[in-house]
């Protein structure tokens, strides 16, 4: 198993904490910062404020694999 170090997580994270309700922030790579909804069951993006559906977190998770894989 190896790691691979993203940045400090306040680069990463960028303000974005904890919020009510929801699961998170997650940091993904491209700087994409999103909460998990555990009622919705999906991912919420706060610079949209819409749910990510989840073809878009497929390919999301796809790209991280990759360069975690590199």
């Amino acid at each position: 198993m190896g790691f691979r170090v993203l940045g400090s997580t306040e680069d990463i994270y960028q303000g974005h904490g904890p919020l009510p309700g929801l699961e998170g922030p997650f940091a993904f790579v491209g700087g994409i910062i999103l909460y998990y909804d555990p009622k919705e069951g999906a991912y919420w993006d706060p610079s949209t404020d819409f749910y990510v559906d989840q073809e878009l977190m497929n390919e999301i998770h796809v790209n991280m694999f990759r360069a975690l894989s590199t």
